[in-house]
C-alpha cells in the first residue's frame, strides 16, 4: 500500500459518533477534509463486522480496514461481514468446556439470541439482529459470585481464552486487542503517524500506542482516569462530547500537518 502521511484510528460511539442520536454530522468537515486529502480513516470498535460493515460504507470508509469486536478482529477492505467465523466456533466450543455449574453463571450473546440482546443492550430488534453475527468475541452477563469468576476465567485462561470486563458485559476472546490490531494495520501502510481518537477504559491501549492520542469528553460516564503521555501532550483531552470533539481534534491535526 502506497505510505499515507496520517493513519487515523479511531472508536465509535460516544466518538465519532454521538451517544444518544449515533449521528456523525457534526464530524463531517473533518471527515471530508481527511477523504479528500486520501488520509484512512480506520474505525475501531466493540461493534461486530455486521454492524460497521454498512457504517463504513455510509460514512465512505469501506476502502479501508477496520478494527471490529474491541479488536478481536479485522474487517477487510470492502468486504462484507461473513455470517459466521471458524474463531467464534472455536470460542463457543471452550466455553462449553468450562465445568457445568461455572458455565450456567455466564450468558452469552449466543445463549440469549437476538431478543434477549435487544433487553441486554436496548438495541432495537434489527440492531440487535446484528450485534449478534460474532465472528470474534463473546459478550455475556456474569450472574455468579466473585470467587467463581475466577475459577470460571482460569478455566478459559487454559483454552486461550481471556475475559476482559466493560461497563456491564464481561467479553471472551482468543486475547487479540485493539492496540494490537492498531499495530498490524499500521504495519500495512509502511507504519505512518498514527493518531486515535476514544472516549473509554477500553479505547486506553489504542489511545497509549498512537503518536498522538485524544480523549474525548463523553458526558455519560465518569472520566476516565490520567493516561501515560498525558504530560507530554502526546494524549490530550477534548472538552466537547462526541462527533464534535472529534472534529476539533482532527481539524487540529489537519492543521498542524498542513493537509
Amino acid at each position: 500500500m502506497p505510505r499515507p502521511v496520517l493513519l487515523i484510528f479511531t472508536d465509535l460511539d460516544g466518538t465519532l459518533l454521538d451517544h444518544e442520536t449515533y449521528s456523525h454530522e457534526a464530524a463531517a468537515p473533518a471527515l471530508e477534509a481527511l477523504r479528500g486529502a486520501g488520509v484512512p480513516v480506520i474505525l475501531a470498535s466493540s461493534k461486530t463486522a455486521a454492524e460497521i460493515a454498512p457504517l463504513r460504507a455510509d460514512l465512505g470508509l469501506a476502502a479501508h480496514p477496520a478494527i471490529v469486536e474491541n479488536g478481536a478482529g479485522i474487517l477487510e477492505p470492502g468486504a462484507e461481514a461473513p455470517r459466521t467465523g471458524s474463531r467464534y466456533r472455536a470460542l463457543r466450543t471452550a466455553l462449553d468446556q468450562v465445568p457445568a455449574p461455572l458455565r450456567q453463571r455466564f450468558r452469552g450473546f449466543g445463549d440469549g439470541g437476538a431478543h434477549w440482546i435487544a433487553d441486554a443492550t436496548g438495541l432495537a430488534p434489527e440492531a440487535a439482529a446484528l450485534a449478534a453475527q460474532r465472528l470474534y468475541s463473546e459478550p455475556g452477563i456474569w450472574s455468579g459470585s466473585e470467587a467463581e469468576k475466577t475459577e470460571f476465567l482460569a478455566a478459559l485462561r487454559a483454552q486461550g481464552v481471556s475475559g476482559r470486563e466493560g461497563g456491564r458485559f464481561l467479553t471472551l476472546s482468543f486475547g487479540a486487542s485493539k492496540a494490537g490490531q492498531m499495530a498490524e494495520i499500521a504495519a500495512r501502510y509502511s507504519t505512518p503517524y498514527m493518531v486515535a481518537l476514544g472516549d473509554a477504559p477500553n479505547d486506553r491501549e489504542m489511545l497509549e500506542q498512537a503518536d498522538q492520542g485524544f480523549i474525548i469528553a463523553n458526558p455519560h460516564r465518569a472520566p476516565m482516569p490520567p493516561l501515560d503521555g498525558e504530560e507530554t501532550g502526546r494524549i490530550q483531552r477534548i472538552a466537547a462530547a462526541g462527533p464534535k470533539g472529534w472534529n476539533q481534534a482532527v481539524l487540529r491535526v489537519i492543521a498542524d500537518f498542513g493537509i
